[in-house]
């Protein structure tokens, strides 16, 4: 008789071909049968900045197309919404078998509602979600927001609310060297989640860079989640790439950077079609087996 505690699990990279070099991930993708304790019990001793669980669609969920739902936990709180872990969860999905209903659009379902990813040949894009709170950020809270990120308020060129559920504010700097020299205050982040994004020079100069390099640097630090710097962040992307493109800061396709701080070497794939901002990456499995739950 099989174990029933007994689950298919995976540990993938995201935003990146090679491994170790991006986000990692952890899939269990058989979370059926779990409560919430035992879930958020096991996303805190992995460690990592997420952790998720695949489970079948709800029946809202299934008669509105989606492929599986997944559950997104910190090793502190559930999130309704992440990025890497939406393109690592549906790598782990097709590549244990999962199969769409729609051979080039995989559809999951999480607690800020159905989530688009597409196919791009070996990488996977997802739909950036509406945002829940956009539009200009307030004198008193961009004093804070430099403050934790010890520069002047001079010192940034734009800001917005991008919040696609993690809580993102987004901060534009004049250049990915001012973005990569930044020593911020982790303590006083007291739950702010912060984005910050610069460009590199031939962006300046209006010029598409090559196709290897990025155009902008970013770096994310997710009080909310307590992460202090997280490697590479797909909702932040998400919400940067609608803004930015929005804002006529950033053409309509762009590559950005992540994770140089950190050691790691993150790419992230920005690109607007039709009105709809996509955040693409490649995602490569590190470790597959099973955990005992």
């Amino acid at each position: 008789m099989s174990d029933p505690t007994i689950r298919p699990f995976a540990q993938v990279d995201v935003f990146t071909s090679v491994p170790y070099r991006g986000n990692p991930l952890a899939v269990v993708l058989d979370g059926t049968g779990l409560d919430d304790e035992q879930l958020a019990r096991f996303a805190n001793w992995t460690n990592l900045s997420e952790t998720t669980f695949i489970l079948p669609p709800t029946p809202e969920g299934a008669a509105a197309g989606a492929d599986y739902r997944v559950r997104i936990f910190t090793v502190n709180t559930e999130l309704p919404f992440a990025g890497h872990p939406t393109l690592g969860s549906a790598h782990a999905w097709l590549e244990a078998g999962g199969v769409p209903r729609d051979a080039d659009t995989i559809v999951q379902e999480c607690e800020i509602g159905l989530i688009p990813i597409r196919r791009d040949g070996t990488r996977l894009a997802f739909g950036a979600p509406p945002l829940r709170r956009s539009g200009a950020i307030g004198d008193a809270d961009l004093a804070r927001i430099a403050g934790v990120l010890g520069i002047a308020v001079d010192d940034i060129v734009d800001s917005n609310w991008i919040d696609n559920g993690p809580g993102w504010s987004g901060i534009l700097l004049r250049s990915a060297e001012a973005v990569l020299a930044l020593e911020p205050d982790f303590a006083a982040l007291n739950g702010q989640s912060i984005g910050v994004v610069g460009p590199y020079p031939s962006v300046v100069a209006g010029v598409q860079g090559a196709a290897e390099h990025p155009q902008f640097e970013v770096r994310g630090f997710a009080g909310a989640a307590q992460v202090s710097e997280d490697p590479v962040t797909g909702s932040l992307n998400a919400g940067l790439g609608q803004w930015m493109i929005g804002a006529g800061h950033a053409p309509s396709s762009y590559l950005a950077g992540q994770g140089s701080r950190l050691g790691r070497d993150g790419r992230i794939h920005i690109a607007e079609l039709d009105g709809q901002v996509w955040v693409g990456g490649d995602t490569v499995t590190c470790i597959r087996g099973t955990v005992q739950l």
